[in-house]
């Protein structure tokens, strides 16, 4: 991987699109640091001491905004808008015939649906903003804060509006941002400003852990955590690259007098075929109760059923529910975002066939069985991986935002993987030396 970085830093135009992409990520973490007009700063550092971060979904959320979000920064938001954006316009298009039929137009359609992508995130940033202004202006935002309800002192309207307009036109920015290190810098641009968001807040995650640790000093507990990080990352390349061939053979064909066909290829079918979105799902659907208590602040018995087995990280009906999501929703993206009928009459349609398979319905059903099959050792993968927080709670002592949670290390993974991958391919084109040499 370093070598192809240096291979890449050593050619001109790609040395350009690196610099281009730094310069881009430069700014988007000054954005984070540029708090919203109308939030008490320092009262916001102070909470944020004083409580040491927070869990759940709004720690999702932080965790995507590179710890943006509790600091109420014009980039609080994130890119958590158009990441739901995304994710709520890819479920769309296997319920909405009209989608569908874009997606199949090639590239002109996916142009539309990205256009559509865009405008969703904003109303969404919109909506997150509002949300996030109300909850900061209650104290939810920092329930055990002394001093949460000084976070925004003037409640007045126009206020109100000034901070969400601004959040959401932070969403706009950011988007833009990706966009141009999709055009004009190394590609993948929301999965790097993604990437780098996470990445920001791996060394003060990591010197937290070494002050609180008990151990010579806390460079054990140091120490301890880098190792358990470099295993969990070897873990996921080996586990992410895992893959299962299906051989698939197309039959040679005569148009006039050249032959079509004949060759032999293989459909690739990942073990983790969902990526991170079913860890994703998971939190945000299992935040929803305490996120109903907060703003409702009942006191009936399902509420306080609610803030005890459904809140702490640690507790085993919390684990339990959190891994059943997280394998459920394996299961139903997989389920959504393949299709084996499609592959199955695409294949028909060229002549291809899967050695001993018949072509049509069989063949459908076969890639279903091995689909189902591969997905549940993806989907326990995923469920151990995201629990690897609760574990350091009781070992380490440490908040839900542990630095080697799940959620971080897929992405960073999976990113990194496919950004090495962009810039090799990219290296490959212009060192080709052709077949006459």
């Amino acid at each position: 991987m370093l070598t192809a970085f240096a291979r890449a830093f050593r050619t001109p135009d790609l040395r350009k699109k690196l610099l281009f992409t730094l310069g881009i990520m430069a700014i988007f973490r000054l954005g984070a640091h540029i708090p919203v007009p109308g939030v008490d700063y320092q009262v916001v550092n102070a909470c944020i001491k004083e409580v040491g971060g927070t869990s759940g979904l709004f720690g999702l959320v932080n965790l995507f905004s590179g710890g943006a979000l509790l600091q109420l920064t014009i980039f609080a938001l994130g890119i958590m808008p158009y990441i739901t954006a995304s994710i709520i316009l890819q479920l769309l298009t296997v319920v909405i015939p009209r989608l569908e039929a874009l997606k199949k137009e090639g590239q002109a359609g996916t142009t539309k649906i990205t256009q559509y992508t865009r405008y969703l995130t904003v109303a969404l940033a919109v909506l997150q903003g509002t949300g996030l202004v109300a909850t900061a202006r209650s104290g939810t935002l920092f329930s055990a804060c002394s001093n949460r309800f000084g976070i925004v002192p003037d409640t007045s309207i126009f206020t109100t509006i000034t901070m969400v307009v601004t959040m959401t036109a932070g969403t706009a920015v950011i988007m833009w941002l990706g966009e141009l290190i999709t055009d004009r810098g190394i590609g993948n641009g929301m999965s790097i400003l993604m990437f780098l968001s996470i990445a920001a807040g791996f060394p003060t995650s990591l010197w937290a852990i070494k002050k609180s640790g008990q151990i010579a000093g806390g460079w054990v507990e140091f120490f301890s955590v880098i190792a358990i990080g470099l295993v969990m990352v070897a873990l996921v390349v080996f586990v992410e690259q895992a893959q299962r061939r299906i051989p698939v053979q197309y039959a040679k064909r005569m148009i006039g007098r050249r032959s079509y066909g004949g060759t032999s290829t293989y459909i690739p079918l990942k073990v983790n075929q969902a990526g991170v979105i079913p860890v994703i799902f998971a939190s945000s659907l299992l935040y929803i109760p305490s996120l109903v208590v907060s703003f409702s602040g009942s006191t009936a018995p399902w509420a306080q059923w609610v803030q005890t087995n459904l809140v702490k990280g640690d507790h085993p009906i919390y684990i339990l529910t959190y891994f059943l999501l997280i394998v459920f929703f394996a299961f139903f993206y997989v389920a959504i975002s393949f299709n084996p009928e499609e592959v199955a009459d695409n294949m028909k349609k060229y002549g291809g066939f899967i050695p001993g398979i018949r072509a049509g319905r069989p063949t459908a059903e076969y890639l279903s069985y091995v689909l189902n099959r591969i997905t549940w050792p993806g989907a326990m993968y995923l469920g151990l991986i995201a629990l690897v927080p609760t574990v350091a709670l009781v070992l380490f002592n440490a908040n839900q935002n542990f630095p080697f949670g799940g959620t971080s290390i897929l992405i960073i993974v999976g990113v990194g993987l496919e950004t090495v991958k962009q810039i090799e391919s990219q290296l490959q084109q212009r060192n080709y030396e052709g077949f006459l040499r």
